[in-house]
């Protein structure tokens, strides 16, 4: 009989169990709507208050041709032209202390790639289009044909500069330079978060990001590595200011989805046959370019046994001699293919 009153007072219960229990789902919902409108609207808030136009220096020197309207830097008045093409999140001026070393004995120029810095944004922004934009501007300032340049490509600007050369050929291209960089895919990221961080976050969360110079030295450091200059308040917004126009927003957001620039194994071999010298170049140090990698690499261009500089990722900063040195061996080299 105990048994029998025990089995309907626990049946009794279970209703109340369960509506208890719905009650604190029901809250906790409540709790995380109303935390995602608080976190919305600050969002929005913070992007309001910080959307004022983006500071852009005076003077730039812009070259407008084949669609494109690229800033660009330049040194030195005569000898072979050099063309830099920085990597992800870089810009001209992340060349700043290699371009006048080689200015010192050819005609330099450096870029900003479309999407990134001062440069009109073009989506997409993948390797071939921005090869296109590469290209674009060696026509509009005369670099073609005999005065074609030695195409330099930093960390994701192998790829561009690679994609570059497969579609100018000699006419465009004296050389090719992979400069700490193999031109392979990495996303860096899961591909989800591309789609799954969206604004207002991502453009909240960028602006805090690029406010913050704490982080910007400590990104700079950890690539730069110890031989590098410390980063100055004036160095920190060099790096910033390009990054906070209005073209970055879009590039971010499309090699969050995409990964970074880079080249594919039918490319790969199509750069080997191009009828001209290539070389591999990367810091002693750069945790992101291993040994085994620049021999890898070295042997996917046709290009000959890979340079070593000191120095870590950022070696254009760390080692400018000995990157400008590398750069003039590659006028020795035979045309590959």
């Amino acid at each position: 009989m105990s048994d029998l009153v025990l089995l309907l007072a626990d049946d009794r219960a279970k209703p109340a169990r369960r509506r208890g229990l719905w009650r604190w789902v029901r809250w906790l919902l409540l709790i995380l709507v109303v935390s995602v409108v608080a976190l919305t609207a600050a969002s929005f808030g913070y992007n309001f208050v910080t959307n004022g136009p983006a500071p852009r220096p005076a003077g730039l020197l812009m070259a407008a041709g084949g669609g494109f309207d690229t800033r660009y830097l330049e040194w030195g008045t005569s000898g072979t032209p050099i063309v830099l093409v920085p990597g992800e999140f870089e810009t001209a001026d992340t060349f700043a202390v290699l371009g006048p070393v080689l200015g010192l004995h050819h005609r330099v120029y450096a870029i900003d790639v479309t999407g990134t810095g001062y440069s009109a944004p073009s989506p997409p922004y993948d390797a071939a289009h921005e090869a296109s934009q590469v290209l674009a501007f060696l026509s509009v300032e005369g670099l073609t044909g005999s005065n074609a340049p030695i195409l330099v490509g930093h960390s994701a600007g192998a790829a561009v500069a690679g994609m570059a050369a497969i579609e100018g050929g000699a006419r465009y291209v004296r050389g090719v330079v992979f400069l700490d960089g193999d031109a392979l895919p990495f996303r860096g990221v899961p591909e989800f978060a591309g789609y799954a961080v969206v604004n207002p976050y991502r453009t909240s969360l960028l602006r805090i990001a690029l406010s913050q110079s704490w982080l910007i030295r400590d990104l700079y450091n950890s690539q730069c590595g110890p031989t590098c200059p410390a980063l100055t308040a004036a160095g920190v917004q060099a790096w910033v200011e390009p990054l906070e126009q209005p073209g970055f927003y879009g590039e971010l957001e499309y090699t969050l989805q995409h990964g970074i620039a880079s080249m594919n194994d039918a490319q790969f071999a199509a750069l080997r046959l191009v009828q001209v010298p290539k070389l591999v170049v990367y810091g002693v140090d750069d945790s992101q370019m291993s040994a085994l990698d620049a021999e890898q690499t070295a042997a996917r261009i046709g290009a000959p046994a890979p340079v070593t500089v000191p120095g870590e990722h950022l070696v254009m900063i760390s080692s400018p001699e000995q990157v400008a040195a590398a750069i003039d061996s590659l006028l020795a080299l035979p045309a590959a293919g």
